[in-house]
């Protein structure tokens, strides 16, 4: 058990139905040159979580076409409605969708508590036509978009295309994942630390990162923007969770991070 004097939740976890768990972590892998560590499984995370004290955990899936929406929403939420105290779900759209006003009513009406998007999978450019009616209805509807940031590989996410969009949409909340921009960091801290509406999570990123360029990154964008993340499966939560308490960083700064900026930006 680590240091649990702490609630921790952990913002950032891909989960999946069980009969397509495999293949789909094995494919992430593969799309990151990574062996996964984890089952994608919901069983599997919660085992993990009371092994080391995490409470609660944001629970999320990505479609990667429009017809894949409603499913995933849908086995979402089921999976939140089995454990009520320990998931929160978060909802994904598709710019493809005929009827993205209609996807967000039904985030909405499923319970969730903010949208997904991972562009590089999904493969559109954060700043395309095609996503400024996601950023609207979202900005208008004040839903959280908890959005994958950054790859040197590709132009999709990368911090250039995200500083229009944080220009246009001044009251839309957006988490950028892995420290604003994985494999990009210092170029994701320059670029994005200066939107007030922007915040971050950890994930994917203490592995690579010297504690010293954590502890800057972390506190440039401030700890009261910063959310713990582990990327499950990924990256394993123990492992993270393991990982972000060894860094050098106040009890304030660690409440902040471990769970008091989740229940504010979901509204918890």
């Amino acid at each position: 058990m680590i240091d649990n004097k702490f609630t921790v939740i952990d913002s950032h976890c891909h989960i999946y139905p069980e009969k397509i768990a495999k293949p789909a972590v094995e494919s992430t892998g593969r799309f990151y040159d990574m062996t996964a560590l984890g089952d994608g499984t919901v069983n599997s995370l919660l085992e993990l979580g009371k092994r080391v004290g995490i409470d609660r955990f944001v629970v999320q899936s990505v479609a990667t076409t429009p017809h894949q929406v409603k499913s995933i929403n849908e086995f979402i939420a089921r999976e939140v409605a089995l454990y009520p105290d320990h998931l929160i779900g978060l909802g994904t759209l598709h710019p493809e969708s005929d009827d993205l006003k209609g996807d967000l009513a039904h985030i909405k009406e499923l319970g969730l508590h903010g949208v997904k998007l991972h562009p590089d999978i999904q493969k559109f450019k954060i700043d395309d036509y095609r996503c400024l009616k996601i950023y609207e209805l979202c900005e208008n509807e004040n839903i959280p978009i908890l959005m994958h940031t950054g790859d040197y590989r590709y132009d999709y996410s990368n911090p250039n295309r995200l500083v229009p969009i944080l220009d246009i949409y001044k009251n839309l909340t957006v988490i950028g994942a892995h420290l604003g921009g994985w494999s990009v960091w210092d170029e994701a801290v320059e670029k994005l630390s200066g939107y007030k509406n922007f915040y971050v999570d950890s994930s994917s990123s203490l592995y690579e990162l010297p504690i010293e360029k954590s502890i800057h990154i972390i506190r440039t964008y401030g700890a009261d923007r910063v959310l713990f993340g582990s990327d499950f499966p990924v990256f394993s939560p123990d492992i993270e969770l393991g990982r972000f308490m060894a860094l050098p960083l106040t009890d304030d700064e660690r409440r902040m991070i471990l769970s008091e900026n989740v229940i504010k930006l979901y509204k918890l």
